[in-house]
């Protein structure tokens, strides 16, 4: 992708042309298995943040109101279960949330810092700037870094809550998950503190399904901008409108996938990946895994890698959790 310009209040640990490298690799790797794949990163050009924002506040799609109440009613007993010197928050993006725990940590007593980390610079400079006017005696940092491969970059001084929210552990398949989590435990080995994890919590297909699925079809754009995102960055030449989005729940590994559906036969040019890929008509392309939880299966992955849970907290509807988790 196109670089943003380079705030000098940003530190960057993504090497030089990260983005544009990863994405055609990410792009070789699952457009040519048997089962064509795309990680859900990629949807979050400007457009995909755009729709992704008009998800969040469409009736069906629950979890982000759902992590916000739990968080206006629960903040405090948090923030109190670990004081905290720096909140860092991965996969920060706007950072709406981020006030409402900022608040209770600056109340329970020693917060001095805040790091937002993200891949995309203008998300980092939007939610600092935005976070500079409510908290002017607060150290805001920037860190563009890759959270599934980069926390050992990350501050280590002082007690630190790593904050991970938005259900976005969902997207990461049990290895990856794993692989995180150790990461995760390492970061907190010096200075030590806690981890800070939303997840959204298993319910029936008829909830879960709509989340993802909306009526009005917001959910189907963004599905769909992948491929505008695709045509963008590597010259390809998806007709996008000739894939339908699908919805599914997933019983066995109990996560919803959403997947795009060739309506017709087509051959698909991928320049900028020296790729040309065939898809049949009805052949579906998965895009997202978005798992869900049991409260004993977060603390069991939790404590495979030495991190105790220390405190949950859900809605009354039994939605969603928030999980603080310390290095045992």
């Amino acid at each position: 992708m196109n670089p943003s310009q380079t705030s000098p209040e940003i530190v960057h640990h993504l090497p030089p042309h990260y983005l544009e490298r990863t994405l055609r690799e990410d792009v070789r790797a699952g457009l040519t298995k048997a089962a064509k794949t795309l990680p859900p990163k990629w949807f979050y050009d400007q457009r995909g943040s755009y729709l992704f924002e008009k998800i969040t506040q469409l009736p069906e799609y629950f979890p982000t109101r759902t992590e916000r109440r739990i968080l206006e009613d629960h903040a405090g007993e948090i923030a109190t279960a670990s004081p905290t010197e720096m909140l860092i928050e991965l996969g920060s993006g706007s950072s709406r949330k981020t006030p409402l725990l900022l608040d209770a940590l600056k109340a329970a007593g020693d917060l001095r810092s805040y790091v937002a980390v993200d891949v995309s610079d203008t998300a980092l400079i939007e939610a600092n700037t935005e976070l500079s006017k409510i908290y002017p005696d607060l150290d805001l940092r920037a860190v563009a870094a890759d959270f599934e491969s980069q926390l050992h970059l990350l501050p280590k001084d002082g007690h630190r809550m790593v904050a991970f929210l938005g259900g976005t552990i969902g997207n990461l398949e049990p290895d990856a998950r794993e692989q995180f989590f150790l990461q995760v435990r390492e970061l907190l080995r010096q200075g030590g503190g806690s981890l800070l994890l939303g997840t959204g919590l298993v319910q029936p297909p008829e909830i879960l399904i709509p989340a993802y699925d909306d009526a009005s079809g917001v959910t189907a754009d963004f599905n769909r901008n992948v491929l505008r995102v695709l045509n963008a960055e590597l010259g390809a030449d998806f007709d996008v409108e000739a894939f339908e989005h699908v919805a599914v729940w997933n019983e066995g590994e109990e996560w919803i996938e959403m997947r795009l559906r060739a309506t017709r036969a087509m051959r698909v040019r991928l320049p900028g990946a020296e790729l040309d890929v065939s898809f049949d008509q009805g052949e579906e392309l998965r895009t997202e895994v978005s798992a869900k939880f049991r409260p004993e299966r977060i603390a069991a992955e939790l404590e495979a890698a030495n991190l105790r849970v220390a405190g949950q907290w859900t809605d009354p509807e039994g939605r969603y959790a928030m999980t603080l988790a310390e290095p045992a």
